[in-house]
């Protein structure tokens, strides 16, 4: 059974930095992209960033360009999120998501939640100003 597990949310003053990490087990291969979507208080959930594995091609959204990275170590099935310059606009449970395949849609629809085959169980960051 796949399983996305993240960690390293927490509490952060504006201006701050956290790493998010999602562990994925019980994979046969190598997921075509994976993910980090978001939801805010009071708001759907949106995505953040996304790497296509196969060609580490990234994509951000407008919001957190310039300040959040996402990477992938595939040796140990980890995806991260190094966010940088946190607002409290960043307040959010931050999850992560794959795809086995998206080829057909990672530049052009990234952000279709139901094109993701499996979801983690999200980790919270608060960002205080």
């Amino acid at each position: 059974q796949v399983q996305l597990v993240e960690s390293g949310g927490g509490s952060v003053q504006a201006g701050g930095s956290l790493r998010l990490s999602c562990v994925t087990s019980g994979v046969t291969y190598q997921p075509n992209c994976m993910a980090w979507f978001r939801r805010g208080p009071g708001q759907e959930r949106e995505g953040v960033a996304l790497i296509r594995t196969v060609t580490s091609f990234t994509s951000y959204v407008d919001s957190v360009k310039d300040r959040f990275t996402i990477s992938r170590d595939i040796a140990k099935n980890t995806l991260y999120l190094q966010m940088n310059v946190l607002k409290p606009e960043d307040t959010a449970t931050y999850y992560c998501a794959a795809a086995s395949s998206c080829r057909s849609w990672y530049q052009t629809v990234p952000w279709d939640e139901y094109r993701y085959n499996y979801w983690g169980q999200g980790t919270q960051v608060t960002v205080s100003s």
